[in-house]
């Protein structure tokens, strides 16, 4: 599994040993054949995360949250090479959209952890986000909402205040908040041991993920001529919705939740491009169709909603865990309706859909042990 290394040039002074373990799950989690299909729920949120905790940990010594431009860039380079000696893939920076920029302080003026800690109220912060619930998290929003209001205090000391009224200020400002948001990200790295960062992190992280459907949909057109107000063929239509879903399945793995979502927006699409029948009822669609599949008898696979890390076992290779209950239908949407909320109180998130009468569910191990060939363990509850 490991690859040649290029050489280190040493320029880099951030403390990579600090994280010397999570730098070991990211390269699991980044796997080089896998990385790209896991790259929204598992790799690159592991990457990210690893990367703040990095800065920072160091901060502890330079006081600073933030780095140069120059040393950015060796230090970038230098944590993907220490990755790709692991075994991750060696184009995380194109599949994760990662620059050098992303560890300098952008837009944000200030960096320095001792003005840091005299703009905001650091205690509160801590407080609110030191250990967070990502059940009541992502519904709430505690920490998410201390995290904006420290970055736009930040934010604030590059402005004039009489002139916070005009557009282009206040268009620079949204930036300049977001690029706040990473300082202040480090900053409860630097207070909190690297484990309880990374639960923190990777819980907002999917808070925020689990709400937005990560695949991209082709043009329909195919689904509209077959399936489309008129249909008098249900099995030609049935044939291109399965033959659309396929391509949908090249994409990603995607969460139970999102899962959700990605139901919820084909169908809108679908019924504004005058498809009035329900298609997945009709097709048997179901929620893990819309995931990547992985084995004829396993099928589908759904990561789960909360933050998970691949494994690695030396007997059978990489592996990660899916929930899966199977052929649980794909809900479809009436025309007003928008992607089902997860805060619902009736619905116990993060988790699973509701099983269907009679059905068993399963968690699934699955084990990469050649380049594409998986090894799959089912544990039924």
């Amino acid at each position: 599994m490991k690859q040649p290394v290029a050489e280190m040039q040493g320029l880099c002074t951030l403390n990579f040993a600090a994280v010397k373990s999570m730098m070991a799950v990211t390269s699991i989690d980044c796997v080089a054949p896998f990385a790209e299909y896991l790259a929204n729920v598992m790799c690159c949120p592991q990457l990210e995360t690893t990367l703040v905790i990095l800065i920072g940990q160091s901060s502890k010594h330079s006081n600073m949250l933030a780095l140069n431009g120059s040393l950015a860039k060796h230090c970038l380079s230098d944590f993907q090479q220490l990755l790709v000696s692991q075994g991750a893939n060696d184009t995380l920076q194109q599949i994760c959209s990662l620059h050098p920029e992303n560890l300098t302080e952008g837009s944000c003026p200030v960096k320095d952890v001792h003005e840091f800690e005299s703009t905001v109220d650091s205690s509160s912060l801590l407080d609110t986000c030191g250990k967070i619930d990502l059940v009541n998290e992502c519904c709430e929003e505690t920490c998410e909402n201390s995290i904006t209001e420290a970055a736009k205090k930040l934010a604030l000391k590059a402005y004039d205040i009489s002139r916070m009224d005009d557009p282009h200020v206040l268009s620079d400002h949204t930036t300049r908040v977001n690029d706040c948001k990473r300082i202040v990200h480090r900053w409860l790295a630097s207070k909190l041991e690297p484990a309880g960062a990374k639960h923190v992190l990777r819980g907002l992280s999917n808070c925020k993920n689990n709400k937005v459907c990560p695949l991209v949909f082709p043009i329909m057109k195919n689904i509209t001529k077959a399936c489309g107000d008129g249909m008098n063929n249900q099995t030609r239509c049935c044939n291109t919705v399965e033959r659309y879903v396929s391509h949908l399945q090249r994409q990603s793995f995607v969460t139970n939740l999102q899962a959700l979502d990605c139901a919820a927006s084909l169908g809108l699409k679908l019924q504004n491009d005058n498809v009035s029948k329900n298609v997945y009822n009709l097709c048997h669609i179901s929620l893990k169709d819309f995931s990547v599949q992985v084995t004829p008898e396993v099928s589908g696979c759904l990561l789960s909603s909360l933050p998970s890390d691949a494994i690695l076992d030396k007997t059978l290779g990489i592996g990660f865990v899916c929930d899966l209950n199977d052929n649980i239908p794909a809900p479809w949407p009436s025309m007003s309706q928008l992607p089902a909320s997860s805060c619902k109180k009736s619905v116990r998130i993060p988790a699973l859909p509701a099983v269907a009468s009679g059905q068993i569910s399963k968690n699934i191990y699955l084990y990469i042990c050649g380049f594409y060939l998986l090894k799959v363990r089912v544990l039924k509850d």
